[in-house]
């Protein structure tokens, strides 16, 4: 049996470009069906466009998140769910230039990302 909590102090980090992840449950720490991230944007970074082969969902801890969903623009408070369909593309940003945004992002165990036409699974998705 995998032990029930996984502390967010314990989590393993991982550095993209101004976004840091921090898996929380993933299945090499014991989860089997979901995969769930704690995600901080520094100010004003934004994502490389890229699509998932699963649904993903962000929902906004801290600050204002904006997103291109499809070629859809949203704008994300604190307590805001971002959804993204499988296989849309996405762009995530942080319009503060002087504050983090806080995330927690959801998707399913062993998805898959593509960014500039290359395929990988991203490790803290793992």
């Amino acid at each position: 049996m995998t032990v029930p909590l996984t502390p967010l102090a314990d989590a393993p980090t991982f550095e993209r470009d101004g976004f840091t992840f921090r898996p929380l449950a993933v299945p090499s720490r014991g989860s089997t069906e979901l995969a769930i991230w704690a995600l901080e944007l520094a100010p004003g970074v934004h994502s490389e466009t890229h699509s998932m082969d699963r649904e993903e969902v962000f929902v906004v801890i801290e600050g204002k998140v904006s997103a291109t969903v499809a070629g859809e623009d949203v704008l994300a408070e604190a307590g805001d769910a971002i959804i993204v369909p499988a296989h849309a593309t996405l762009q995530l940003r942080n319009g503060c230039p002087h504050n983090p945004a806080k995330l927690t992002a959801v998707t399913s165990a062993g998805m898959k990302a593509t960014v500039g036409g290359v395929t990988f699974a991203p490790p803290w998705a793992q």
